[in-house]
């Protein structure tokens, strides 16, 4: 009888500790999921800031645009520089450590789009205050305006591959998020 309760008290045992393993080996998956989720919330909300900036600066690139067809150098003026300020809230934007490559991405093209934008003003307001004493160099023209075009274009490419970046890890990021339950489910 002493031999049956001493095994009686051997699985109680044994089951408690598999008990206390399972509760501790879930606190950690917790933990892991917690710090996992507050990761994916501070990319979330990093992401929203930017999307919300790079709908400011396409309305401001759309009005720019338009001012340019005008040949309205004030409104290009007034444009660019809302471009400009907006580029401005983009870099200011602080990324969460796991995005910061995305940042440097998106800081790269304003850059070169911010050249870019004032190149293009320079350019015009050269044309507008040209006068006939000292008139414009259209010879220049055509290749002027085919470097800022090109500078622009280079600037939109850096700012899309930042977001491809950005797309590319958050479904990195949902991919991982899957294996880690997989793996706690499997356990």
């Amino acid at each position: 009888m002493a031999f049956s309760n001493r095994k009686t008290v051997l699985k109680l045992f044994a089951v408690c500790l598999a008990a206390a393993l399972g509760v501790s080996m879930l606190a950690g998956c917790g933990a892991q999921n917690s710090a996992a989720n507050q990761q994916q919330s501070a990319n979330r909300q990093y992401m929203s800031q930017v999307n919300q900036v790079m709908d400011e600066l396409e309305t401001a690139l759309g009005s720019f645009t338009d001012a340019v067809s005008r040949d309205d150098v004030v409104g290009m003026q007034t444009q660019a520089e809302n471009a400009l300020a907006t580029l401005d809230d983009l870099g200011g934007i602080e990324a969460p450590e796991e995005l910061a490559d995305v940042q440097a991405g998106y800081q790269e093209g304003s850059d070169i789009l911010r050249k870019a934008l004032s190149d293009y003003v320079s350019l015009y307001t050269e044309i507008s205050s040209a006068t006939d004493a000292n008139p414009f160099d259209w010879s220049t023209y055509d290749d002027r305006l085919a470097e800022i075009q090109t500078s622009y274009d280079e600037g939109i490419e850096k700012l899309k591959a930042a977001d491809e970046l950005a797309a590319g890890k958050e479904n990195g990021t949902a991919d991982q998020q899957s294996d880690s339950a997989q793996q706690a489910n499997a356990q």
